[in-house]
């Protein structure tokens, strides 16, 4: 069977296009606060595709949510959106209110979490989520923003600093101000992370764009690097759940 993926962010969709499980084509684009408009841009591709059935993570609000399904429609195939459950697939969810639980997250835990291992999942992504498990109980988390967000805030708050985008790969103490903003927020986001696993030993689960870079520098964990984890994640969420309606 030939299945669509979708990652619907605040601001970027990702796809996927599977067959037999395999990956056989993938892109990400920005959708400027309207995913429901980029894709009815990219519907003609789908249909082209003969898709067998559309899964979907979307953090967006119900209406955004009816209009993305609105538009998938048109491909005249199921669509199954996944949702945050108090429990499932054995999975507890640690939120006292599960539907405030980012639907992403939720998919990224119940990815990779099992009875045998206590987890810190760490997606490096537009925001940095840090969630933690005891085997199959999802014990909450914390989020906090990405290298990039905190280095746009300084700029936007800060008179005469002109930073310009160069990478984050340097701890040592900066010695001229570009430097010293770069590396000071990424030896706090580390410092962050480290902090949370000596509070008890975990495995160290990184996903997203930047997980290899904060693979580097926390190797003292023994990381390891999960591409695709929400796929994976939906993947299961998907497996486990009956088709029969659609599931939004």
């Amino acid at each position: 069977m030939k299945k669509l993926w979708l990652d619907i962010g605040n601001t970027r969709l990702k796809y996927w296009i599977t067959q037999h499980d395999q990956v056989i084509g993938h892109a990400a684009e920005l959708h400027l606060q309207s995913p429901a408009d980029l894709l009815l841009g990219l519907i003609q591709y789908f249909k082209s595709l003969n898709l067998d059935d559309v899964g979907i993570s979307s953090v967006q609000d119900a209406k955004n949510n009816a209009r993305i399904k609105k538009i998938l429609s048109l491909l005249d195939i199921p669509i199954y959106f996944a949702k945050v459950h108090a429990e499932y697939a054995g999975l507890s969810c640690g939120y006292d209110r599960t539907e405030l639980l980012g639907i992403d997250r939720w998919l990224q835990v119940l990815a990779v979490a099992n009875a045998e291992q206590d987890l810190c999942i760490v997606s490096c992504g537009t925001a940095l989520t840090i969630d933690l498990t005891a085997g199959m109980q999802h014990l909450g988390g914390y989020i906090l923003p990405n290298l990039y967000l905190q280095r746009d805030s300084l700029i936007q708050n800060t008179k005469g600093i002109k930073i310009p985008d160069v990478a984050f790969d340097e701890l040592s103490p900066g010695r001229n101000t570009i430097d010293a903003v770069h590396h000071g927020i990424f030896l706090g986001l580390l410092s962050t992370i480290e902090k949370v696993l000596s509070l008890q030993p975990r495995q160290l689960i990184l996903t997203g764009g930047d997980a290899q870079l904060f693979a580097t520098h926390l190797t003292q964990f023994q990381p390891v690097v999960e591409n695709d984890l929400l796929l994976k994640g939906l993947q299961r969420y998907l497996t486990l759940q009956s088709k029969t309606t659609s599931s939004y």
